[in-house]
């Protein structure tokens, strides 16, 4: 099972100028959680995902290249598309971006079925009321 895209990493912001706090932050950065979370996060980006869309994703290196597996499904579960690309962890956000268009390419026109598969269940349980 393929977690959350980003699952389990934590961002910390600062001001691009604050060169003092920058320098702190990074001696926390873990180069290849940022790899990993980047390609993550830009396969979501691609997919137009939110944190109610069911999309998932997990990038990891492994002796030196980056492997990435990803699905977006119905919130039922009853229809999944899953996608697994690979290549040099310096071009981790165009492996997320390529492995985004794959799924659209791989839906077709039924790409837009998985969104609004999510706003019918949401609406049915209340979810969209909740966040207003």
């Amino acid at each position: 099972m393929l977690p959350a895209v980003a699952q389990g990493a934590i961002g910390i912001q600062c001001r691009a100028d604050d060169t003092r706090i920058l320098k702190y932050l990074d001696v926390l950065n873990h180069p290849a959680t940022k790899v990993a979370v980047d390609c993550e996060r830009a396969f979501l980006a691609s997919l137009d995902g939110n944190c109610r869309t069911p999309i998932a994703g997990q990038a990891k290196i492994v002796d030196g290249k980056l492997h990435f597996k990803g699905l977006i499904s119905k919130p039922d579960g009853s229809d999944m598309i899953r996608v697994e690309k690979s290549g040099n962890p310096s071009d981790a956000v165009a492996i997320g971006l390529e492995a985004g268009e794959e799924i659209k390419t791989i839906a077709g026109p039924r790409f837009h079925e998985y969104q609004q598969a999510v706003e019918e269940v949401q609406s049915q349980t209340g979810w969209a009321n909740l966040q207003s």
